[in-house]
């Protein structure tokens, strides 16, 4: 079986600590924090009041517009308010749910099996992700329906499923493909049905060997759907990346995967969307790696969304006290966090407590035009150039060589000598960009 990769790219230390771990539920905390914003597009409108009695897998917030997404209970209980609370992606306070577990975790009573679930419609299935409240559980958090409704002049022909998981540290995805192959292969079924596409590719790198066995049996003699070995390489797992690499479609700048007839979904996306086929589930909790040189047992959690870091670590029996730096998601690409006292949302795919030996903050020395940044792209783009014209505060020009078109998966920084923050550049410069319109 041949390996399929992209041009660029890095090999950082994985540091997979957690890869045998297996997946345990984490118990419910007695206050889930559930914020109205978990998703690229508008935040939701809060449909419940201080005082409110919900259900598990309740509507609480109705979607605002097309690119929005539903929340829902993630336990029953009570509505202890509705407040500001510190949001593990802006940094800043939200407008967040309150709930008060009353500890019986009381279904909703229209969450039920769906007996006839595989003679779903393509628009029964549209609908239903959407009134789920899914979104894409590798990061971006991008709402899954709105993939999976592209313009009649853009057909889709393949559905990817995006098993690479290539941060360092993270290991959900790993274990969710070696514990429920199942419903990773029914959920791409229903994916490509949901579009019309003709095939089914799971691309997962071969460091996962466990994960490619099980989804290898788990496909069996099942038509138009196979696996793609890819090499082990950051940021393989990125959309463009993978398109590249197993199809050799290039996305145009600017673009999107339906430009070039492809939806990439994730591995805990794909089960997301055969739980709210097949029990009508909504996504109220998801699969997060706890893990970082600090953590003394890194772990797998099946967690409730709304539930606090804090009590992660808690009930993880982890006591960190001199984090250099706590990160969501990976180390590459995550996000820092100056406080615990924050909510798992639905795009949190990892909790990182690192020391400061690991989380190096090195000073930055003058560029010396090594072209290492430009090596590694996996956009092909010319990092020092945008660098340079960045600090000049020539945006316009920055965006002239590609600036739109980095996705900031951090190779660039990585791999510098000179300890250059490009990726911090060039956040700032597209911020600019938006400022000036």
């Amino acid at each position: 079986m041949g390996k399929v990769t992209f041009k660029g790219g890095i090999h950082p230390d994985y540091s997979k600590l957690s890869a045998e771990q297996s997946i345990i539920t984490m118990d419910i905390p007695p206050l889930l924090y559930v914020p109205l914003s978990q998703h690229a597009g508008k935040p939701a409108q809060p449909l419940v009041k201080r005082g409110d009695t919900v259900l598990k897998g309740q509507l609480i917030g109705q979607a605002n517009g097309f690119i929005s997404a539903n929340i829902h209970a993630p336990t029953s209980g009570r509505v202890k308010q509705l407040t500001s609370y510190p949001h593990p992606v802006f940094g800043t306070m939200t407008e967040t749910i309150v709930i008060e577990a009353d500890g019986k975790d009381e279904w909703h009573p229209d969450i039920q099996e769906n007996q006839n679930w595989q003679q779903t419609s393509p628009s029964e299935i549209v609908n239903a992700i959407k009134n789920a409240g899914i979104v894409g559980l590798g990061g971006a958090a991008f709402p899954t329906h709105v993939k999976l409704s592209p313009p009649p002049e853009k057909p889709i022909d393949t559905i990817i499923i995006n098993g690479a998981e290539c941060e360092p540290y993270l290991t959900g995805d790993d274990r969710l493909m070696r514990e429920q192959p199942d419903n990773i292969v029914n959920g791409a079924i229903l994916i490509k049905k949901a579009v019309n596409a003709k095939k089914i590719i799971i691309a997962i790198e071969d460091n996962k060997k466990q994960s490619i066995q099980k989804i290898t049996e788990a496909i069996g003699t099942k038509q138009d759907i196979t696996v793609a070995v890819a090499k082990t390489k950051y940021p393989e797992g990125g959309e463009k990346q993978l398109i590249k690499a197993v199809l050799n479609r290039e996305v145009p700048s600017g673009g999107l995967p339906m430009d070039v007839g492809v939806v990439v979904q994730n591995v805990g996306t794909t089960i997301a969307v055969y739980k709210a086929i097949r029990y009508r589930q909504p996504l109220i909790e998801r699969v997060l790696t706890l893990s970082g040189d600090l953590i003394k047992k890194p772990s797998n959690f099946l967690v409730r969304i709304g539930t606090p870091f804090k009590f992660i670590l808690e009930k993880a029996n982890e006591t960190v006290t001199d984090a250099f730096k706590i990160i969501m998601g990976g180390p590459m690409m995550g996000i820092a966090q100056y406080t615990v006292d924050v909510p798992v949302i639905k795009g949190t795919s990892g909790i990182l407590f690192m020391s400061e030996q690991t989380a190096k903050i090195y000073e930055p020395y003058p560029c010396i035009r090594c072209g290492k940044c430009v090596d590694v792209c996996p956009m092909r783009l010319m990092p020092l150039m945008l660098v340079d014209f960045i600090k000049s505060e020539k945006f316009e020009d920055a965006r002239n060589i590609g600036l739109l078109d980095c996705i900031e998966c951090g190779s660039c920084t990585y791999i510098c000598p000179s300890h250059i923050r490009h990726v911090q550049l060039i956040k700032y410069a597209k911020q600019e960009l938006r400022r000036m319109k």
